[in-house]
């Protein structure tokens, strides 16, 4: 039905859903927490949070998610990703802990490699002000153990950088960003996700 309002997944293994949630409530949008692949039918976007991306990885692996996942995406779903997110919709991850052998599974659906811990561990944690496409003003970012963008595609288009580094990226319906914009109370990127749900189903349609 023409105007009908998306209906958002929150993948709630791990991490910050909660928080997502509530900023996704905020504009009225109706929220699904995902955590097996019968609760993505029906869903317009996904949101991929932030958290630990190793243990995410191994409970998508628990849970069977990893191919719904994907086959969501090709269908036209929209996907976001934000740090721990982020890393798992890259194409390659780079520093993945030694005890799984320097590799960490990923979605392969972001055309970018992505280095985790890129701008130091818990203890270099910061908030900044960041200049971002599309949004008037600046938006109060959080990183925390955040992830940077590499060896991009030319498909996918930089949103945001940080010292030089893209830290925010769109490739058609999916969506990735190494900070955290759930952890503030600026709910602008999530607008901003919820209109590429919308341009994702004109695209279907």
């Amino acid at each position: 039905m023409a105007g009908k309002p998306p209906k958002i997944g929150v993948l709630a293994l791990q991490g910050a859903f909660r928080e997502h949630r509530r900023l996704l409530e905020s504009l009225g949008t109706t929220v699904q927490e995902v955590r097996l692949p019968a609760d993505l039918t029906g869903l317009d976007g996904l949101i991929l949070p932030g958290g630990e991306s190793t243990t995410m990885a191994r409970l998508l692996t628990e849970y069977a998610l990893w191919e719904p996942i994907r086959a969501f995406q090709a269908s036209g779903g929209a996907l976001w990703g934000t740090c721990a997110g982020a890393i798992l919709l890259a194409r390659e991850v780079r520093g993945a802990p030694p005890q799984f052998g320097g590799r960490q599974e990923s979605l392969g659906l972001l055309d970018a490699a992505v280095v985790r811990n890129a701008f130091g561990r818990q203890i270099n944690s910061f908030a900044a002000p960041l200049s971002v496409q599309g949004l008037d003003g600046s938006f109060p970012t959080v990183f925390i153990r955040a992830p940077a963008f590499g060896e991009i595609g030319n498909d996918v288009e930089v949103l945001a950088q940080w010292q030089e580094q893209a830290v925010m990226l769109r490739q058609g319906n999916i969506l990735a960003t190494a900070f955290h914009p759930e952890l503030t109370q600026d709910a602008r990127i999530h607008q901003l996700f919820l209109d590429m749900t919308s341009d994702s189903k004109a695209v279907v349609m």
